[in-house]
């Protein structure tokens, strides 16, 4: 089978999330959107997505493939109308179009949002789908615990240290199996609780001593907890992401710092991305009201029907020592923040600057500090991603026009 994701209509919604990649390549529990359905369908995933991204992300076609919209949430009722599509099928859910199974034609149907020649069914099940930034703090507590079932299924965990505590073992024995530790993890001197979901602990993980963490949480390969870290259930720390502090039902997608004390909580962090020491996000507004988040689809701050949402950050944006954002704040991609006092609630991409006042920051200078930072990883930043973040500085100079 060739499984094809693809963006649709709502990639615009997803900014700046979607600016560095196609939808379905969102990490969301422990695993990527493509990565579950490899492992669930046993195939190889491309994508169809933004030109800009289509080098980095390449499509793959052949004379019979499967599209699927990158942000649905596999389920198994789901996963068996999917897979029961007939060439000429397609599968829809309101407005949605969830799959189609179509020969290489299929690219301009969905590029055309043409359907007429496609046999229509409607999906009568419950969909879970991602098509704003905050649907990936609603679902990432959920998503973990499925993906941990889908990970550890039939296999053993490495043992659990002799320093650790798991609370409530004492009581009930079995809750050790719902800590699930990979090859290479080193975990001691810490307090892990899995009675409110489990707790995975990817390759290479480094867990220092003090740290507590209460699941449902993934720390995925090679991630590193600070000493003293609070780490509550829906966090997932991405790969090779160094995290300390308080933090809590949080998505860190992977490569980022927050390595200090302070706290981040409902919030969605991209990858490259750099918090200070002591940078505070409020995930909740002082009169309890419900929070709004920028949207780029409309143009304008748009209600978000949550009461807990705090901070919305794309790629290579960092920020320094002490800052504090407010609940509801957006940040686009390579922004710098620094200075005292509350930022914008929106800070557009490659912007420099904080209460104080703000400027242009480079497409250069991004480029350059992303290099040195992906050197401290032994990641090469390449052709392509510089052709990606060229790109988007071209596509979001509009909401910087206000700034010199």
């Amino acid at each position: 089978m060739n499984l094809v994701l693809f963006d649709g209509d709502v990639r615009k919604s997803l900014y700046p999330i979607t600016f560095t990649r196609p939808i379905g390549a969102i990490r969301v529990g422990i695993l990527t959107i493509c990565q579950k359905w490899e492992k669930l369908l046993k195939s190889n995933v491309s994508f169809l997505t933004a030109d800009y991204l289509q080098e980095k992300y390449p499509l793959q076609l052949c004379n019979e493939n499967l599209f699927v919209f990158g942000g649905v949430l596999p389920g198994a009722g789901l996963l068996d109308a999917i897979l029961s599509l007939k060439l000429g099928d397609a599968l829809v859910a309101g407005e949605y179009l969830l799959a189609l199974k179509s020969d290489e034609r299929g690219k301009e149907v969905l590029i055309d949002n043409d359907l007429q020649d496609f046999n229509v069914i409607e999906y009568k099940g419950s969909v879970d789908l991602i098509t704003r930034p905050y649907h990936l703090i609603g679902f990432n507590k959920e998503q973990i615990v499925h993906d941990f079932e889908l990970l550890t299924a039939g296999r053993k965990s490495c043992p659990v240290d002799e320093t650790v505590t798991i609370v409530g073992a004492h009581k009930n024995p079995e809750l050790i199996d719902r800590v699930f530790i990979e090859e290479g993890a080193e975990v001691g001197y810490a307090y892990i609780n899995p009675q409110e979901g489990p707790v995975y602990i990817g390759k290479n993980t480094r867990v220092f001593e003090g740290s507590m963490i209460r699941g449902p949480v993934a720390l995925c390969d090679s991630a590193q907890i600070s000493m003293g870290a609070k780490i509550y259930g829906g966090t997932t720390v991405g790969p090779f992401s160094k995290v300390g502090g308080e933090v809590n039902n949080a998505l860190i997608l992977g490569y980022a710092n927050k390595v200090h004390d302070g706290f981040l909580g409902d919030s969605v962090i991209g990858e490259w991305c750099n918090l200070g020491a002591d940078t505070n996000t409020s995930n909740l507004k002082n009169d309890f009201a419900q929070v709004k988040l920028w949207d780029y689809e409309a143009g304008r701050f748009l209600r978000t029907g949550l009461q807990f949402c705090g901070l919305i950050m794309g790629d290579y944006s960092r920020c320094a020592i002490n800052t504090q954002f407010n609940s509801g704040t957006v940040v686009g991609v390579g922004a710098n923040i620094f200075g005292c006092g509350f930022p914008r609630n929106f800070i557009p991409s490659f912007v420099i600057g904080g209460p104080q006042g703000y400027k242009v920051n480079s497409l250069k200078k991004v480029i350059s500090t992303g290099t040195m930072a992906m050197k401290r990883r032994n990641v090469v930043l390449e052709v392509a991603d510089e052709e990606i973040l060229s790109c988007i500085y071209e596509k979001t100079q509009q909401y910087r026009s206000c700034f010199k």
